[in-house]
């Protein structure tokens, strides 16, 4: 009997946001270190979802490449699965990250309901991630603000 070991993976969301590209570089770097696929992710959420689902989520993939496409050398292109999935943001790339070494998101500088990591999907995600998870923030765009 053969016995394939797992794909290892780093697990990182990906909405665009300047936050969200600097998880992108943070867990790129995580899976080239650790020889790892990067399982690039975009989470649409159920409200944005048009009535035409398989056409939007066309629409997100290809956005997605293009995003992944700026940052991600050709060269780990191989080892690079971009997904879009549906769903609350952190519950699926909890889910997503089941079986990941290490899952990546970016945190909101300013949150409305006061959270310091911003937003309701990065408590989310630390609470149900059963892998490590890293929380990123773009300096740039904060030092952005404060001028």
């Amino acid at each position: 009997m053969w016995v394939v070991p797992e794909q290892r993976s780093v697990v990182v969301g990906v909405d665009g946001s300047p936050n969200s590209m600097a998880a992108l570089r943070r867990a790129a770097r995580e899976a080239s270190e650790r020889h790892a696929r990067l399982d690039v992710i975009r989470v649409v959420e159920p409200g944005d979802a048009p009535v035409r689902r398989p056409f939007h989520s066309i629409r997100e993939w290809l956005r997605l490449r293009r995003l992944v496409a700026r940052l991600i050398p050709r060269s780990r292109h191989l080892t690079t699965r971009l997904r879009v999935l549906h769903g609350e943001p952190g519950a699926v790339l909890a889910e997503s990250a089941d079986r990941a070494e290490l899952l990546v998101v970016g945190a909101r500088s300013h949150s409305e309901h006061g959270n310091p990591l911003g937003g309701d999907t990065v408590p989310v995600v630390r609470e149900r991630a059963r892998c490590e998870v890293v929380i990123c923030a773009d300096q740039r765009a904060a030092a952005g603000e404060n001028l």
